[in-house]
C-alpha cells in the first residue's frame, strides 16, 4: 500500500514538474493535441524507440514496426502494399509518418481513428487484414517484454507509478515516439522563410502550378486538408470511407495524405498504384491534363519538400543503447 502511494506520489511530482514538449514545428502551427493520460515525457519517447524497432511485437518475431516505416523512407516502405505475417496481402499502401501527431484521423479510410494510441492496435492486434498477428496474444506481448532485463526498468521510469507492462502501456510508448517524428526542414520552408536560393527556378515555377491545381486539398503547413476525398467519378473495389460509414456518397473516398517527403514515399495513392510522382500528377483528375514541362515542374516542386535531415536524424533510428549498455 505505501509503495503503491509513494509511486502515487512521485508520478505527481514529476508531471506537475515536466517542462512544456518542445515540438520543433513552424511559427504559426499549434502544438498537436497529446491525450491528458499519455503526457510526453524523454523516457516514454525512449521506450516507444525502442519498441518501434522491436520484433518482438510481431507473433514470429521477424517484423518490427520499422519493418514497413523505415526511416529513409520517411517511415513509409517503397511497396505498394506489405503482406502480413501470415501472407495476408496487404490492403493500403503504407503511409509515412512525418507530422502524424498533427494529424485529425490516421488511416486512408477510417475517420474514428483519430489518436496514435488507437492507432497502435490496427498493425499489432487488428484482423482485418492480419498484420503483425498478435491479436488474443496481448499476454504474450508482456511476457515478451518483461522477461527482457531492460525492459521493465524501462516502462517504470516511463509510466510512473504503474509497473505493469501491457499492451496499453506499449500503444502509449508507441504514440509517444511517433509523436517527435516532426519533418519541416526542407528547401520548400527555407524558401518561405526567405531563403530564395534554396528552390530551383523550375520548383518555383512548380511551387505556381501546384498553388493553382493541388492546394485544394493539400493546404497549411501539412500540405493536406486532412479530409476525405474520391479520386474521379467512378469508385474502384476499395469502399474506402465508405466501408466504415455505409453511405453512397463516401464509396471510394480516401484521406488526403500529406506531401511532405513525398519523394521518398512512393508508390503513390491508397493502393500505391502510381509508382512515380510522375504518373500519380498524371493519373490526378485536377492535374492529368498537363503538359509534360508542367509535369517535371510540379515534380520539381514537390522534390522541394524532402526533409533530409528527418531522414538521417539519429533520434528516431534504431537505437545503439537500452539501460546504459
Amino acid at each position: 500500500m505505501l509503495r503503491g502511494l509513494g509511486l502515487a506520489i512521485a508520478a505527481l511530482i514529476l508531471t506537475a514538474a515536466a517542462p512544456p514538449w518542445e515540438w520543433g514545428s513552424p511559427v504559426g502551427l499549434r502544438p498537436p493535441r497529446v491525450p491528458a493520460d499519455n503526457p510526453m515525457s524523454v523516457a516514454k519517447v525512449e521506450l516507444g524507440r525502442r519498441l518501434f524497432y522491436d520484433a518482438d511485437l510481431l507473433i514470429d518475431g521477424t517484423m518490427a514496426c520499422a519493418t514497413c516505416h523505415e526511416q529513409h523512407r520517411a517511415f513509409a516502405d517503397g511497396n505498394a502494399t506489405h503482406a502480413g505475417v501470415h501472407g495476408d496481402p496487404g490492403r493500403r499502401n503504407v503511409p509515412g509518418l512525418a507530422n502524424v501527431a498533427w494529424l485529425r484521423s490516421l488511416t486512408w479510410g477510417d475517420s474514428r481513428i483519430t489518436s496514435l494510441e488507437t492507432q497502435a492496435a490496427v498493425p499489432v492486434i487488428g484482423k482485418t487484414p492480419i498484420e503483425m498477428g498478435m491479436a488474443g496474444e496481448e499476454a504474450e506481448i508482456a511476457r515478451r517484454q518483461s522477461r527482457d532485463s531492460c525492459y521493465p526498468a524501462m516502462f517504470t521510469r516511463a509510466f510512473p507509478g504503474s509497473d505493469t507492462i501491457d499492451f496499453a502501456h506499449v500503444a502509449k510508448a508507441l504514440a509517444a515516439f511517433e509523436r517527435t517524428l516532426v519533418s519541416f526542414d526542407t528547401p520548400y520552408d527555407a524558401y518561405a522563410r526567405g531563403d530564395l536560393s534554396a528552390m530551383s527556378a523550375e520548383a518555383v515555377a512548380g511551387s505556381k502550378l501546384f498553388d493553382s491545381d493541388c492546394r485544394s486539398c493539400h493546404s497549411g503547413p501539412l500540405l493536406t486538408d486532412q479530409k476525405f476525398h474520391r479520386m474521379g467519378s467512378t469508385p474502384g473495389s476499395d469502399a474506402g470511407l465508405g466501408e466504415i460509414t455505409r453511405r453512397t456518397k463516401d464509396i471510394g473516398r480516401f484521406r488526403s495524405p500529406s506531401l511532405r517527403n513525398v519523394e521518398l514515399t512512393g508508390p503513390y495513392f491508397h493502393d500505391g498504384s502510381a509508382k512515380t510522382i510522375a504518373d500519380a500528377i498524371r493519373l490526378h483528375p485536377h492535374t492529368a491534363n498537363l503538359y509534360d514541362a508542367q509535369v517535371a515542374q510540379i515534380t520539381a516542386f514537390l522534390k522541394s519538400l524532402t526533409d533530409r535531415r528527418f531522414v538521417t536524424n539519429t533520434r528516431y533510428s534504431l537505437p545503439e543503447l537500452a539501460c546504459g549498455k
